[in-house]
């Protein structure tokens, strides 16, 4: 008489919309939120420009680790896929907002505008599209808009420190990537704007 095999057990992984939001990637996220307004405060009291700088690249640094551990262990959540790119654009965004009061940090109000118009513009865009099935992921130039941010932002905050000052070489690195910036920001905006015509036409 055969005896019957049993068959493996295997575990689904729950659907994005079951899974609890406190996860940890979740969490990580938000403890880069609160770093980002612990940054914020600093750079308003004017002073501790290196400890700004520290936690700054601790925060951005989390943005891979919370990527990282969503698809490793399969947490992806909508709260997630929300909060994330939210709080990205707030700890870049309102660093250079902060440091727009700063003379030393070169940062001026047009370098703002051109930088929160895009994420907005193309953060509604994305939006739009996503709402009809078209898939509006990241592109390159993106991420290294991202990158180049994470690192002017640090740069700009050493620079103000009063023990920098004069520096040559850093007055240098600095003015290359507050302009490499926005030559990213402004040539990935229209890139994303190319796709978006794209999609839109092909629609038609």
């Amino acid at each position: 008489m055969n005896e019957a095999v049993a068959e493996p057990v295997t575990q689904t992984p729950p659907p994005i919309s079951e899974m609890t939001v406190w996860t940890i990637p979740n969490v990580i996220t938000m403890s880069r939120l609160v770093l980002a307004f612990v940054v914020f405060g600093l750079i308003s009291a004017g002073n501790l420009w290196l400890t700004s700088a520290v936690l700054f690249v601790i925060a951005v640094s989390t943005d891979y680790v919370d990527g990282y551990l969503a698809r490793k262990w399969n947490q992806r959540t909508v709260l997630g896929r929300i909060l994330d790119p939210f709080v990205d654009k707030i700890i870049v965004c309102g660093a250079f907002l902060f440091l727009q009061n700063v003379p030393a940090s070169h940062i001026c109000a047009w370098f703002n505008v051109i930088l929160i118009s895009r994420e907005m513009f193309i953060t509604s865009l994305r939006g739009f599209l996503e709402q009809r099935g078209i898939d509006f992921k990241a592109e390159w130039s993106g991420k290294i808009k991202m990158v180049l941010q994470s690192i002017a932002v640090p740069v700009c905050l050493v620079a103000c420190d009063e023990k920098f000052a004069g520096i040559n070489w850093l007055v240098t690195l600095q003015m290359g990537l507050i302009y490499g910036v926005i030559i990213v920001t402004v040539y990935s905006g229209l890139e994303y704007i190319v796709r978006a015509a794209v999609a839109l036409r092909k629609m038609a």
